[in-house]
């Protein structure tokens, strides 16, 4: 009886209990979740060192790269990468959530290497193909199919490492 008593004393003390969410621990989701902040800062890095690496291959700076998906380095790779690592740093790699993390990264991972980095060469056929048509032919005003969807296997793993590194430093810095 102590206990309820006690638990219902807390909750009122800081400032109203259930009814009051904006005081909640959850109300500050992205300031006090360091894997999320990890995540979404590992997203943004490799996506701005897009710019370099398309800087570095053609010769040309091409800001749409921020926002467009495949090219080097893999940001789904980051992304999950920086999560899956801040998880295993802040709660140990013993439970679940690590667990689940790495399954997510794993999948994401696997699919951006292999099934959207061949949808893309497909497309790419398909475009040729397409170009190919005569004017009068139904197809040949079709808009072209978007080529860079996936990653290749070295765009995977620079993503990852882009993501490593991520979690490491937000870990160490805060």
């Amino acid at each position: 009886m102590n206990e309820v008593m006690m638990a219902a004393d807390a909750s009122s003390m800081r400032g109203g209990g259930a009814t009051s969410f904006a005081s909640s621990p959850s109300s500050n989701l992205l300031p006090n979740n360091l894997p999320l902040l990890t995540a979404f800062l590992a997203f943004a890095l490799a996506q701005f060192l897009k710019l370099f690496t398309n800087w570095f291959k053609e010769r040309r700076w091409d800001s749409k790269r921020m926002i467009d998906s495949g090219g080097m380095p893999s940001s789904h790779s980051a992304t999950v990468t920086a999560l899956a690592v801040a998880i295993g740093l802040q709660d140990g790699m013993g439970g679940p959530a690590f667990a689940i993390a790495v399954v997510l990264a794993c999948v994401v991972m696997y699919d951006a290497s292999g099934v959207r980095l061949h949808a893309g060469r497909q497309a790419e056929l398909l475009n040729q193909i397409v170009c190919e048509f005569p004017p009068e032919h139904p197809l040949s005003s079709v808009r072209p199919l978007r080529e860079l969807l996936g990653h290749t296997p070295l765009q995977v793993v620079a993503g990852a490492l882009v993501g490593f590194i991520v979690a490491f430093l937000m870990r160490n810095s805060g």
